[in-house]
């Protein structure tokens, strides 16, 4: 919990990525508050007492969720979606706007993997997801120790460039927000 509010100011797409990781980490613990609180949570011994009754009362919260929305078994809750459907709105925008050149530049240095990947995987799938699926999947390889060939290594790479230069115009956007009009300042 701590650690996701830190992320959501930080970085949106490594906010997104623990957020996922914490859907799997209470499917693992079979959407069982009393386990997370009893086997997880009380792993954290230099928490306080008042700081693991805060992460009970969260995972609690999201279990509820996911109860709610029929995500025990797999997907992905609706405060997650909205983020990265956010973002992929944020995206389409940069895209359209001729101010952000950089951006686009990275973009289509992406955008091959971007096409590799979705032929191989979900055609549906926004390209943002696309991408934070191709980190996240990585990142669940590299817990399992399994090899990651060159080729993906590099892949993950340009995509991890591409997903903080996003991340960092959401959260400028957010905070301050962005001009995307043609218009002189």
């Amino acid at each position: 919990m701590f650690i996701s509010q830190e992320l959501r100011k930080k970085s949106t797409a490594e906010f997104v990525l623990y957020m996922w990781q914490v859907e799997d980490i209470i499917r693992a613990y079979g959407c069982q508050l009393s386990r997370i609180k009893n086997e997880y949570i009380a792993r954290f011994a230099d928490y306080t007492e008042e700081q693991r009754a805060e992460m009970v009362d969260w995972y609690g919260a999201l279990i509820t969720m996911m109860n709610s929305e029929g995500k025990r078994e797999g997907g992905h809750l609706a405060i997650n979606q909205i983020v990265v459907k956010d973002m992929n709105d944020l995206h389409n925008q940069l895209l359209q706007s001729s101010r952000f050149p950089f951006y686009n530049a990275e973009y289509y240095r992406v955008l091959p993997f971007i096409v590799e990947l979705r032929n191989k995987g979900d055609k549906d799938v926004n390209e943002v997801e696309t991408c934070l699926n191709a980190l996240y999947g990585t990142m669940m390889l590299r817990l399992q120790h399994k090899t990651i060939s060159p080729d993906t290594e590099h892949a993950i790479k340009e995509i991890s460039t591409f997903l903080g230069m996003l991340s960092d115009y959401h959260i400028k956007d957010k905070t301050e927000g962005l001009k995307f009009d043609d218009e002189e300042i």
